[in-house]
């Protein structure tokens, strides 16, 4: 009887380590789906990236998908005593992020696609944007979007890949 046991056991330890070792090779394995993995575009008020793109490789667990984007910003500063505007200003380059969580049941097949969209810059003191005095307001008028980074985490808080930078397209990285 002891001997079943310490063979059953045994037997237990090798199934686990097994499961554990085809777990980390499964999830070593996600990548993007296509040889252009994503697609930018900016959204109708400039301020925003949104990114799309699909995956293959996944496990079946909660997905989170994370885009980091740098843009240079065109601000345009505002008079408060007669309204007048100064165009042009231009504030120090700036980073904004967006993310998703896909839950298991949208994953098919160890595929995902995803769309995730930034969330809008902070606005500028008007000192950062180069107004004349700290009376002006600012705000930023068009983002023109450098690059991007994307970095995927099933579960969140596991990095399964990424950070993967990539440049941003031509209709996403000019102002006006």
């Amino acid at each position: 009887m002891k001997r079943i046991r310490t063979h059953v056991l045994i037997s237990a330890i090798v199934l686990g380590i097994t499961v554990g070792m085809v777990g980390v090779v499964f999830a070593a394995s996600v990548h993007f789906k296509n040889s252009t993995p994503v697609t930018d575009t900016r959204s109708n008020d400039k301020l925003q990236l949104t990114v799309c793109g699909a995956l293959a490789g996944l496990g079946n667990d909660t997905v989170k998908v994370t885009v980091t984007a740098s843009a240079n910003p065109t601000a345009t500063c505002s008079n408060p005593g007669n309204g007048n505007q100064a165009p042009g200003q231009n504030p120090a380059q700036v980073s904004v992020t967006g993310s998703q969580q896909f839950s298991p049941d949208l994953i098919k097949n160890g595929n995902l696609s995803f769309c995730v969209t930034t969330q809008p810059p902070t606005q500028p003191t008007p000192a950062a944007a180069g107004c004349p005095n700290g009376s002006w307001t600012a705000h930023i008028d068009c983002m023109a979007f450098t690059g991007y980074t994307i970095t995927v985490e099933q579960p969140p808080g596991n990095f399964v890949l990424g950070p993967t930078a990539f440049t941003a397209s031509s209709s996403s990285s000019s102002c006006p």
